[in-house]
């Protein structure tokens, strides 16, 4: 159920695998989140662009391997993005690490030799977890003698991974300056969903050193993949119905899910099993129902927060676009300093096409520019459309001021085509309250106490980018070790 990244990947790894299989999505294409935005002859990415794990040994072709369609055409971003500060001080990420370190020395001069021990650190860490994925997809949720073992040829850094594993990485941030954990701050918040307090440490080790070594840019966006990974289920005799909204799930005289209720009133019946692409709240509040959902679930559920989108669509003139210092800019607008980090006013993503895929007219690049947002605000009740339609206006013009504040080089070459909202995001996903910024992470939350497909109910699994952290790569990595299950491979 839902044609998302990570119900494709599933899909096609059980259908190359000889298993039947049949994806119901509701919407008139796949791609959920991952779809492009088409308008005015612009196709506009969703998400941020940024792409990680498409080197040779990695997941991305690992999945691709066994699947009958080639893998989509990658390109490496040089640099991955630029950190802009409130000071216009700027960081690039990604290239040469000595430059890199320069570059951490003459932003930070207050904590200079502390901004470089800090990324030095990071690296040998991050190393081992990717090593350790490549041995064992299903790693995170590993008990801890598996943990261990699979660690042991890692040596001495084997042991730094396992006491770090359940802390925060402000934890490793202390006598940072404020300025330093800020520029830490920003990029997790846009990577990984959370702050230093929030991310653990493990997580930004990977999420970090990933912008440090490089992140690719898809020819046609994460659409692309979404489009070959159907085409793989196709070729392999696997079945996707559109424009199929499921209602909930069916179950038998006995309590057990036998399939699903469409909203058409048809029944499909499931004979293995039954895997939900929804987020956790939508998979138990819609699919399992709340009078099925044990207590403990319903007030973890209560617990889960997560942000949601607000999206600039732009169109930008190519002449202009050869002028930025990176086609993607994240940038820092406030220190806010005396208070803890609130994204909402603090960070904006300016994510361009690449010049070798402009996505746009002729001599137009399609630009979104992404502004985290809480949602509770864009679903208060409002009489008419006309409030609504106010705040839209108001957080659109915040945005645009915001954003030549901060990238004046952009002048007038620049337009707005459209805007998106998290209203504009639960009408086309259904997520609840159009949530798709990911959840806010635990610092306890890095290694799971039992694999991340599993549900209340034995034949229901779920693959989402709630319940398993590191974008689409890490929701690469879930669907194969689901695959992996309910095949016995």
């Amino acid at each position: 159920m839902g044609g998302g990244i990570g119900g494709l990947t599933v899909a096609a790894l059980l259908a190359q695998r000889g298993v039947d299989v049949c994806v119901l999505e509701r919407e008139s294409r796949v791609g959920g989140c991952a779809a492009s935005f088409d308008k005015f002859g612009y196709s506009f990415e969703q998400g941020y662009g940024l792409f990680t794990s498409w080197e040779p040994d990695e997941i991305h072709h690992r999945v691709f391997s066994e699947l009958p369609v080639a893998a989509p055409e990658v390109c490496l971003w040089e640099p991955s993005y630029v950190v802009r500060l409130p000071d216009k001080s700027e960081i690039s990420l990604g290239g040469n690490a000595q430059k890199f370190e320069e570059n951490l020395r003459a932003v930070f001069p207050e904590c200079a030799d502390l901004a470089v021990g800090f990324y030095r650190k990071l690296a040998p860490v991050a190393g081992a977890l990717r090593r350790a994925f490549q041995r064992s997809p299903d790693f995170l949720s590993a008990s801890k003698f598996g943990r261990t073992y699979s660690l042991l040829r890692e040596g001495r850094i084997a042991a730094e991974i396992l006491k770090a594993g359940r802390g925060a990485t402000l934890e490793h941030l202390q006598g940072a300056s404020l300025r330093f954990r800020r520029f830490i701050d920003v990029q997790l918040q846009a990577l990984a969903q959370g702050s230093s307090a929030e991310v653990p440490y493990l997580q930004a080790t990977q999420t970090l050193s990933a912008a440090r070594a490089g992140m690719f840019a898809i020819r046609g966006g994460a659409s692309t993949l979404t489009c070959s990974l159907a085409d793989s289920i196709k070729k392999s005799g696997g079945r996707i119905r559109l424009d199929t909204p499921v209602l909930r799930l069916n179950y038998n005289s006995a309590g057990f899910a036998v399939g699903v209720d469409l909203l058409s009133g048809e029944t499909v019946n499931a004979s293995k099993a039954i895997v939900s692409n929804l987020t956790l709240w939508d998979t138990y509040g819609k699919l399992v129902g709340l009078n099925r959902t044990p207590g403990d679930i319903r007030r973890q559920l209560n617990k889960v927060r997560g942000w949601g989108a607000y999206l600039l669509y732009l169109g930008l003139e190519e002449d202009a676009a050869e002028l930025l210092v990176s086609d993607h800019v994240l940038a820092l607008t406030d220190w806010q300093q005396g208070h803890d980090y609130d994204p909402q006013t603090s960070q904006l993503l300016f994510a361009a096409a690449p010049s070798w895929d402009p996505r746009g007219p002729e001599g137009k690049r399609a630009v979104t520019v992404h502004a985290l947002t809480d949602v509770g605000d864009w679903f208060t009740y409002h009489k008419d459309e006309t409030a609504f339609e106010e705040k839209d206006q108001q957080m659109l013009e915040l945005c645009w001021a915001r954003l030549h504040a901060t990238m004046p080089e952009l002048g007038s070459r620049v337009e707005v085509i459209e805007t998106a909202t998290p209203r504009s995001f639960y009408d086309l996903t259904r997520r609840k309250l159009g949530m798709v910024a990911g959840t806010v992470p635990s610092p306890a939350g890095f290694w799971t106490d039992k694999p991340s497909y599993e549900t209340s109910l034995a034949n229901l699994f779920i693959v989402s980018d709630t319940t398993y952290p590191n974008g689409i790569a890490g929701l690469t990595r879930s669907a194969l070790v689901l695959a992996n299950h309910l095949t016995g491979k």
